[in-house]
């Protein structure tokens, strides 16, 4: 088994790259729909620095590294991908499309991850199943945690896309407090329930529980 620090390293380098292959996927989702401006913006790279946002990608995962002493889950995100859904050639359901997209790659990236695990049957204190948990219950959680139906995250795109039209101060009030409220679940046990979705999710695909968590 690897030591804390190892573990810790290693976690938030996969949450990097996560947050960054699932602004990606949102850009090439516009890209091929009709809207250039992801593309036109340098975003459709896997280039680190074009991504990173400074409270989602930097101060939030050393505030969560620090609150729960290195043992996580850790949450993040990147710098929101720029589109424009006029350019959208699917203009009723293409912000739908682009919002899903994100999360929808996470949980791609888990299932691969999950059945590589399930497929090479071997001990989960194994150090490569250790690594590859890791990925699997990592994407699992942004998964989940994106579809969460505040701003900034997709959920709200979501959310907003289905809203009926008299329910419009629903989405004024969390598109003006949506940061705020996010904030106060991640540090008051809000999304505790995401941690639990995502060892069942994890369960289901490899079979068995993630041991770390």
């Amino acid at each position: 088994m690897f030591t804390t620090t190892v573990i810790t390293i290693f976690s938030l380098i996969v949450l990097l790259f996560s947050v960054i292959i699932h602004e990606l996927a949102h850009g090439s989702v516009a890209y091929s729909l009709g809207d250039p401006t992801a593309k036109y913006e340098g975003r459709l790279t896997l280039n680190p620095l074009k991504h990173l946002d400074p409270l989602g990608s930097v101060i939030l995962p050393l505030l969560l590294l620090v609150a729960t002493n290195g043992q996580g889950p850790i949450f993040g995100w990147a710098k929101p991908v720029p589109i424009n859904p006029y350019n959208f050639k699917d203009q009723k359901w293409g912000t739908l499309k682009v919002a899903i997209s994100g999360p929808a790659t996470n949980f791609g990236i888990a299932i691969i991850f999950g059945l590589i695990i399930r497929f090479l049957n071997m001990p989960q204190t194994t150090p490569l199943i250790e690594l590859l948990g890791i990925i699997t219950i990592y994407n699992f959680i942004w998964g989940i945690f994106n579809l969460v139906p505040v701003p900034p995250l997709d959920g709200s795109w979501i959310l907003f896309r289905l809203l009926p039209a008299r329910l419009e101060n629903v989405k004024m009030f969390l598109q003006q407090y949506g940061m705020f409220i996010l904030i106060f679940l991640l540090f008051f046990g809000g999304l505790s329930g995401i941690g639990f979705l995502a060892q069942l999710m994890y369960s289901v695909v490899v079979g068995v529980s993630f041991p770390f968590l």
